[in-house]
């Protein structure tokens, strides 16, 4: 048995747009046959526009899909979750989070790396995700990579139902940019489940349009007594090249990261 990841390009989503393209184009052809004059002309110009719109997403959706898959050659996905997962360290007996845990791709690459320790991921596994991620996906994965010191529950990020200080580590990977809300108000929420001396590694498109002032939420941090935080750009060769994260619009990329 092999694990499956996904990919979180569905191929519902791609089939959708390439489908848009298709009825686009056919009805410019319409308007075009059916409607004489200027309003005919503009009417085959707007869905002739639409058509072309709809293609280039479609274009750009499946190179997303491509790069970021674990069967392509580029394995973007697998890049970025274990080198985020080098953060995470456990000692023996320890528990790490992984909030928003997909396919379970991050926790199993912590719970690689931490042996000594167990993994806990957890996920709503809904909206546009639901048909391609699930708890079951994430067992099927870790027992696949012969990975037994992790588990999977159902959680929702902006309200965990677990204890203040309940882990030893916490990390997430390209989740709180999907929700909508206060994500510094987020961040906290996973923060508050980190044990004092503890570890966290959360990685996001971190723009100041999507989190604010990130440099103000880091000296929040260390006002509230964290030994270490700092935001790190992975879009600079870390995790992925400067070019391709501008091509990919991941430039906004940025590892959040530090010890209570």
């Amino acid at each position: 048995m092999k694990a499956d990841y996904k990919n979180w390009v569905p191929k519902k989503l791609l089939a959708a747009c390439g489908a848009a393209v298709v009825i686009f184009a056919a009805a410019a052809a319409f308007a075009g046959y059916s409607a004489s004059g200027s309003t005919g002309a503009a009417l085959c110009a707007f869905f002739a526009a639409l058509s072309l719109i709809s293609a280039a997403f479609t274009v750009w959706l499946a190179y997303l899909r491509r790069q970021f898959s674990y069967e392509g050659s580029r394995k973007l996905s697998k890049t970025i979750v274990e080198r985020t997962a080098k953060f995470i360290t456990l000692q023996p007996g320890g528990r790490g989070l992984d909030v928003g845990c997909g396919s379970g791709a991050l926790t199993i690459a912590a719970a690689k790396r931490n042996p000594q320790g167990h993994m806990v991921g957890v996920d709503i596994w809904g909206g546009v995700y639901k048909d391609s991620f699930s708890k079951s996906l994430c067992e099927r994965n870790a027992a696949a990579e012969g990975v037994g010191n992790v588990s999977f529950s159902c959680a929702n990020a902006l309200d965990l139902p677990f204890d203040d200080e309940s882990f030893d580590a916490v990390t997430s990977n390209y989740v709180y940019h999907n929700i909508a809300g206060n994500r510094q108000k987020m961040l906290l929420e996973t923060l508050r489940v980190l044990k004092k001396g503890s570890c966290f590694a959360i990685h996001d498109l971190m723009s100041k349009s999507r989190y604010g002032n990130m440099q103000g939420f880091i000296s929040k941090l260390r006002e509230m007594g964290y030994e270490k935080a700092e935001l790190i750009n992975t879009a600079d060769g870390l995790f992925i090249g400067s070019t391709e994260a501008k091509m990919l619009f991941l430039a906004d990329s940025r590892l959040l990261t530090g010890k209570k």
